[in-house]
């Protein structure tokens, strides 16, 4: 027996599963959506405007607002929608259902010749692997048509498919009976699979066009507002072979003066001089269905591609889109769960000084609230990206999404990582639970296709003020971001690695093995040799332990189970010279060898390098990253720690060492005796010899080593134990239940 399969144990069905099944009957609109008509180019001497009523009637045949009403009444009225529990979210019920995340990313994922990506996603040979790492859920990432419309023709994408514009998937991608086959592999292989939906905004697809037209419901879908003609001098002008023109700060103080728009918001997301200095822009001269020609100004929190939607509009015509697309995914797609995308912005309002409220505001919470509601009422979860204050992630995960992205840790463990010390990261950890945002309503991830963020939002906006502890002094919130983002920059970019890239003020585009090796001294890729590699991979299996051995969920990607490094900035050029220099961490990955001499995606993005090689190829070595991971999923899993209760985060005898001290009680508090299990973690490239000391440890108890099942010590009467760890390494250690025998 190896020492992998020594930890997998059968897990027993709960009497919550047993009430409320975890994984519900799937549920099924009356029929299916009729297959779109859109087209990538489309020739038509007609009109392409309101002139033609050919081209309005093709608009509304491809709006994500037509599609929504015809499933919203194939569910009307059935007994299906009352078999859920649904008003509160249950962190602990979605991660019985999903535990181990593998986020995927359609434009860099490199398939057999001539397979489509949703079909390389459902392979066999893929979900045998899967299911022997322990993954029991992929995430898709966003594979339905994205982009805009201009005249006939389609638009690319410009935020990778996030600005979507339709109910119906990529042909890109594959085909509905694609992903239906998906879930079916997913389902035989004992796992699930999660979809997106993106509440905040769309594309300048169909139902955008609508809306600039003036037609029925379709401008109530946004936050856009007619400016009268005799106006128009407030308005700048719109370039040739543009459709919209980005607001500078004096036409947008301008129109917010004469009582068009709300003006400025709390923050310009995307901020990049001559490119986008407001979150507002103005559209040119539309013709209407009306006969008038109109101007508008609409808002986009993100790009100008991405229009923002009203949820208080008196129409609702934004929220009906909205849950539409959500069905579509629960019902016709048959997928178990959603990924809320910007829904941290639903809501804004005027403020009688200073900016406009936009962050943390009560609509959203309104908004979440019905999204997540919808969801589990079909039988479903759903997580948001939430990128805001502790507070209001806590508020929003109270009536909301069943569980958040981790924003709150991740930036700290890179930072422990980077310096060897984990001050910063015990910080985040003790003022997560003292705020009361759980561990186990956290989505714990690795890379993922977005960059490394270290906006430090809690920290910098409504603590900006406040003090804390922090290398020997006391310092306000503000200061500490900004000594945090410095370190990560000096630590991880520039002439300390030359391939993490800074993107915009969000952060920095690298990947997983890049941050480590940049951590470990390598200044440039040409610097990484095959001989620096098991020092990188046993780093990340250190940053997997972090993740895994603590309650919530724990997420990664093709990037981190290949070790990718970023590519070369040269080979996307193209891409990252508007100043998204995300696309380096993007390479294109090929996981099961299934063409081993593409040098691209069918997307056309550049294979990136990797460190740790194929999974075939690792899951035959036993000291290969996927093959160590095995044993980390398979500990989390027998010991349930996913669904247990952190009870603290106590101080460290060594910068290095990072202590959490959990009960095992599945997440019931009553269980005060429940077993105690302690994740201790090396983040720096030494070996310790330390102590663990906690109030939460009981005296004369032994402690054990789960992976080797050896007892390592006894808890002395000051509620301490010592220990011993190589440089990167972690252990999983539980407490005995009775005194040892004298």
């Amino acid at each position: 027996m190896t020492e992998d399969d020594s930890v997998r144990e059968p897990s027993e069905i709960t009497y919550d599963e047993d009430r409320y099944p975890a994984r519900p009957a799937r549920l099924r609109t009356r029929a299916p959506l009729a297959a779109s008509k859109i087209q990538r180019t489309f020739s038509d001497p007609r009109a392409a405007d309101a002139s033609n009523p050919s081209y309005v009637e093709w608009l509304k045949r491809q709006s994500m607002l037509g599609d929504a009403d015809v499933l919203s009444r194939g569910l009307s009225g059935q007994p299906s929608m009352w078999r859920n529990p649904y008003a509160r979210p249950d962190a602990r019920r979605a991660i019985q259902t999903a535990s181990v995340w593998f986020t995927a990313y359609p434009i860099s994922l490199i398939t057999r010749p001539g397979q489509t990506y949703l079909r390389a996603l459902g392979d066999e040979e893929l979900w045998k692997m899967f299911q022997r790492i322990g993954i029991d859920a992929v995430h898709t990432g966003p594979v339905k048509v994205a982009g805009g419309i201009t005249g006939w023709a389609l638009t690319p994408s410009v935020d990778g498919h996030f600005d979507r514009i339709s109910t119906q998937i990529d042909p890109a991608f594959g085909t509905e009976d694609d992903f239906r086959a998906l879930t079916d592999v997913a389902e035989q292989h004992g796992g699930s699979v999660i979809d997106d939906i993106v509440p905040g905004h769309t594309g300048k697809g169909a139902d955008f066009r609508l809306a600039e037209m003036a037609y029925k419901d379709f401008p109530g879908i946004y936050h856009m507002v007619e400016i009268p003609e005799e106006d128009w001098g407030l308005l700048p002008d719109v370039p040739e072979g543009r459709d919209a023109v980005n607001l500078d700060t004096a036409s947008e103080a301008g129109l917010a003066d004469s009582g068009y728009i709300i003006g400025r918001l709390q923050r310009v997301i995307f901020y990049a001089p001559g490119i986008k200095e407001t979150n507002w822009s103005a559209t040119g001269p539309v013709l209407g269905v009306d006969g008038r020609t109109r101007r508008w100004v609409y808002l986009h929190y993100f790009k100008q591609g991405q229009p923002s939607i009203n949820w208080l509009d008196p129409t609702f015509a934004g929220m009906r889109l909205v849950m539409g697309d959500a069905l579509h995914s629960l019902g016709d797609l048959r997928t178990s769960a959603l990924r809320l995308d910007a829904n941290g912005f639903l809501g804004v309002e005027k403020s009688v000084e200073g900016p406009a409220w936009s962050e943390g505001h009560p609509l959203s919470e309104a908004a979440n609230h019905l999204i997540a509601s919808m969801v589990r009422k079909v039988g479903g979860f759903s997580f948001q990206e939430l990128n805001l204050a502790m507070e209001d992630i806590r508020d929003t995960g109270r009536v909301g999404a069943d569980l958040s992205y981790d924003f709150i840790n991740r930036p700290a463990y890179h930072h422990a990582l980077a310096t060897g010390d984990t001050e910063f990261l015990r910080l985040t950890l003790r003022t997560s639970l003292e705020v009361g945002v759980d561990p186990v309503t956290l989505v714990h991830a690795l890379q993922n296709h977005d960059e490394l963020t270290y906006e430090l939002v809690h920290w910098d906006t409504e603590h900006h003020a406040d003090l804390y502890p922090f290398r020997g002094e006391e310092i306000a919130g503000s200061q500490l971001a900004e000594v945090i983002r410095q370190d990560l920059l000096d630590k991880l970019t520039g002439d300390a690695a030359d391939y993490n890239l800074v993107f915009t003020t969000n952060g920095i585009a690298c990947t997983t093995a890049s941050v480590i090796a940049a951590a470990q001294g390598h200044t440039t890729l040409d610097a990484i040799k095959d001989e620096h590699v098991d020092d990188i991979r046993s780093a990340h299996l250190l940053l997997a332990m972090f993740n895994a051995w603590q309650p919530g969920v724990f997420a990664l990607s093709a990037w981190d189970l290949l070790g990718l490094l970023p590519l070369p900035a040269d080979q996307v050029h193209d891409l990252i010279e508007g100043g998204d220099t995300r696309w380096v961490e993007r390479g294109a990955h090929d996981l099961i060898d299934g063409n081993p001499d593409a040098a691209t995606s069918s997307s056309g993005m550049p294979r990136g390098r990797s460190l740790y090689g194929s999974l075939p190829e690792q899951l035959t070595d036993r000291n290969s990253f996927a093959s160590k991971l095995r044993t980390v999923l398979a500990i989390r899993e027998r010991f349930d720690i996913a669904i247990g209760s952190q009870i603290d985060v106590p101080d460290v005898a060594h910068p290095g060492m990072l202590v959490l001290v959990h009960r095992l009680d599945g997440g019931d508090a009553t269980q005060t005796d429940a077993p105690v299990q302690i994740t201790v973690l090396n983040f720096s490239g030494e070996a310790i010899q330390g102590t663990v000391r906690s109030d939460a440890l009981i005296a004369r108890r032994n402690v054990r080593n789960a992976v080797t099942g050896r007892t390592i010590g006894a808890v002395d009467d000051l509620l301490s134990f010592p220990v011993s760890l190589a440089p990167y390494a972690g252990l999983f250690l539980l407490v005995e239940d009775e005194e040892p025998e004298a």
